[in-house]
C-alpha cells in the first residue's frame, strides 16, 4: 500500500557491484581486479581517487562534509571524467545512513563554512603584532615591480616591507627599488656582491627584529587579505611554527591540483582569485610537514626555538625552508597551509627552470641524508582528507566561476538602514528580539541567543561569524565604541566611518571615509 514510500533501487554499473554509506564511511565493491581505481565525484567536481584491495573493497571517510552543507550528490566514475559507475548519481546525507537516487542534474550549488574550521582563538589580537614581511630580489624587474605594487595595494595592519636586492646584474632592478624606497612602507636593502638566496633571507630575518616574518618571493602577487588570512592561520594554534599560503603554481601548495600549474578561470585576475578562495576555500588549513618560502609566514617564537635558515647547507635556497621546518617539527612545532589566502606565482623567474631542477635535486639531497622520513611524511600528508577538501572547493569554486559574476567583498553593517551598494555585499548584524542575527541579502545565515546578563556566548559567536563569513571590513555611520568594532579591531578587520547619506558606491564610500583606529578594551567588554 505504501510502496511509494520505498526508496528506488541504485541501479551500478559493473564492475562496480555494491555502494553502502553509514552516514560517514562510503564503501564501494567492485570485481576484484576490474579497477585499480575509483574516482569520487561530489556535487559535479572531481573529490578523490580510492583504491580498491585485493577483495574489491574501497572505502572513504568523511569525518566532515566538504561543502559545509547537510548532504552532496555523489557519482562514482571508472577514473577521472570518465564512465559513470552508477545510472545515476547518488544522495548522501552526513550523519545519516543510506543512499537515495538523484536526478542527472542534481547539484548542490552551496558552498558553507566548514564544521571543522580552525579558528583564532576568541580575544586573540592579532592586528597588534608586528609583522616584517622580507622579499628576496634578484632581477626580473617587471615581477618585482608587480610583486610591490600588489603589497603596497593589498597589505594591512602593522607591517613592513623589507625589499633586499642580492647583487642584482639587471640594470632596471636599481631605479625600481630606489622608486619605492621612496614609499614610507618599504626599506629597501642592498647587498655589494651575490650573497645567494638564504643568507638574504636570513638577513631579512635579523632586520625584523622581534617580527613574525613573511617570507614573500619576488616572482608573487598578493590579493585582498593575504596578510589577515596568514597571521590568523598561523596563530590559530600555541604549536604552529608557519603558515604556507596557497597558489596557481607553488608545487605542493598549488591549488586545485598539486605540483600543476593552474590557470585561473577566464576573466578572473589574482584579485578576483583571491576573494573568492578567502570566501569559499574553507578555513580548515591542513597540516603539512613543511611550508614553502614563496609565500611563508613565520612565528618569532618559532625562530627564536629554531634559529634561522641553514644557508651552508642550502646557499641558493631549494630546501632551506624544508629543513627549517623539520627541525621545528622536532621540537614538537607543525606547520600549516592557510587554506583561504592565495597568491600567485610565476616560479623560476630569477634562476629558470634548468637551473631550478638542478638546485632542487642538491637541495633534497641534503634533506634525505638529514631528515629519512621528509619525503615519506610528505606523502601522507598531501592527500589528508583535509587537504582533498581544500582542493575541492577551489574546484568547485572554479568550476562556479563566472568573469561578470566575480566575488565581491563582505561589509558588515550593524543595525537597520544598511546602505544598499551594488559593488559589495553588505551584511547585516541585528537584534531580533533576543536574537542576535547575521544576514545576507535578507537571508539569517546565522543566529545567536542574547544573555545580557552573560553575554560573552553571543561576543563568541561574532568572533566565529566575522572569520567563517570573510568579512573584510565593518563600516560604520559614527564613533562608537561597541563589541562589534573590538572584536573587528583583534581580527584585524578595519571599521571603517563613512557620511550620510550614503555614497552611490562601496568604492567611494570607503575612499571618502575615515579609518577609525582600534576600540580600546575596557573592563567588562569582549
Amino acid at each position: 500500500m505504501f510502496g511509494f514510500l520505498r526508496r528506488p533501487p541504485i541501479v551500478l554499473h559493473e564492475p562496480l557491484l555494491d555502494a553502502a554509506w553509514d552516514g560517514r564511511e562510503l564503501r564501494l565493491a567492485c570485481t576484484p581486479a576490474a579497477l585499480t581505481t575509483i574516482a569520487l565525484e561530489l556535487d559535479g567536481c572531481h573529490f578523490a581517487d580510492i583504491a580498491p584491495d585485493a577483495n574489491g573493497q574501497a572505502r572513504c571517510t568523511f569525518p566532515f562534509s566538504p561543502s559545509g552543507t547537510p548532504s552532496a550528490i555523489l557519482l562514482p566514475r571508472r577514473t577521472r571524467d570518465g564512465a559513470a559507475l552508477a545510472a545515476t548519481p547518488v544522495r548522501l546525507g552526513f550523519g545519516k545512513a543510506g543512499l537515495a537516487p538523484a536526478s542527472a542534474r542534481a547539484n548542490n550549488a552551496a558552498i558553507e563554512p566548514l564544521a571543522a574550521s580552525r579558528l583564532l582563538p576568541f580575544g586573540t589580537d592579532i592586528a597588534a603584532r608586528e609583522v616584517v614581511v622580507v622579499v628576496p630580489v634578484y632581477n626580473a624587474a617587471p615581477l618585482v615591480e608587480r610583486c610591490l605594487d600588489a603589497l603596497l595595494a593589498h597589505t594591512s595592519g602593522t607591517a613592513r616591507i623589507v625589499a633586499i636586492d642580492d647583487a642584482s646584474t639587471d640594470t632596471a632592478i636599481a631605479p625600481l627599488l630606489a622608486r619605492f624606497a621612496a614609499q614610507s612602507r618599504i626599506r629597501v636593502l642592498n647587498h655589494e656582491t651575490n650573497r645567494g638566496f638564504t643568507a638574504t633571507a636570513n638577513r631579512g630575518i635579523a632586520e625584523a627584529g622581534r617580527a613574525d616574518v613573511v617570507l614573500l618571493n619576488a616572482d608573487t602577487e598578493v590579493g585582498p587579505n593575504w596578510l589577515t588570512g596568514l597571521r590568523r592561520a598561523a596563530h590559530a594554534d600555541d604549536a604552529i611554527a608557519s603558515a604556507t599560503a596557497v597558489s596557481d603554481n607553488a608545487g605542493a601548495f598549488s591549488v586545485p591540483e598539486l605540483e600543476r600549474y593552474n590557470a585561473l578561470p577566464a576573466g578572473w585576475d589574482t584579485e578576483r582569485a583571491a576573494r573568492a578562495l578567502w570566501q569559499r576555500a574553507g578555513l580548515v588549513h591542513p597540516h603539512l610537514p613543511t611550508g614553502n618560502g614563496f609565500c611563508m609566514y613565520l612565528r618569532r617564537d618559532a625562530l627564536d626555538a629554531v634559529g634561522a635558515f641553514d644557508e651552508a647547507a642550502f646557499p641558493q635556497g631549494y630546501g632551506e625552508e624544508n629543513d627549517w621546518c623539520q627541525r621545528a617539527a622536532a621540537r614538537g612545532m607543525h606547520h600549516v597551509i592557510a587554506s583561504n589566502v592565495f597568491v600567485r606565482h610565476a616560479r623560476s623567474a630569477s634562476f629558470g627552470d634548468e637551473r631550478r631542477a638542478v638546485l632542487g635535486r642538491a637541495g633534497m639531497a641534503v634533506l634525505r641524508k638529514r631528515w629519512p622520513r621528509y619525503e615519506a611524511d610528505v606523502g601522507a600528508s598531501l592527500h589528508s582528507y583535509e587537504r582533498l577538501v581544500l582542493d575541492w572547493r577551489v574546484r568547485r569554486t572554479y568550476a562556479d566561476a563566472r568573469a561578470e559574476a566575480a566575488p565581491k567583498a563582505r561589509l558588515l553593517w550593524v543595525g537597520d538602514d544598511a546602505p544598499r551598494w551594488d559593488d559589495v555585499e553588505v551584511w547585516q548584524l541585528r537584534a531580533n528580539g533576543k536574537r542576535n542575527e547575521l544576514l545576507a541579502s535578507g537571508r539569517v545565515v546565522a543566529a545567536n541567543d542574547w544573555n545580557a546578563r552573560d553575554p560573552e556566548a553571543s561576543y563568541r559567536a561574532l568572533w566565529a561569524w566575522l572569520q567563517l563569513h570573510a568579512i573584510e571590513h565593518l563600516v560604520v555611520a559614527e564613533r562608537k565604541d561597541s563589541a562589534v568594532a573590538i572584536l573587528c579591531g583583534l581580527l584585524d578587520i578595519p571599521v571603517m566611518l563613512v557620511a550620510q547619506p550614503f555614497a552611490a558606491s562601496a568604492a567611494a564610500a570607503l575612499a571618502a571615509g575615515t579609518l577609525l583606529p582600534p576600540t580600546p578594551i575596557r573592563g567588562g567588554d569582549a
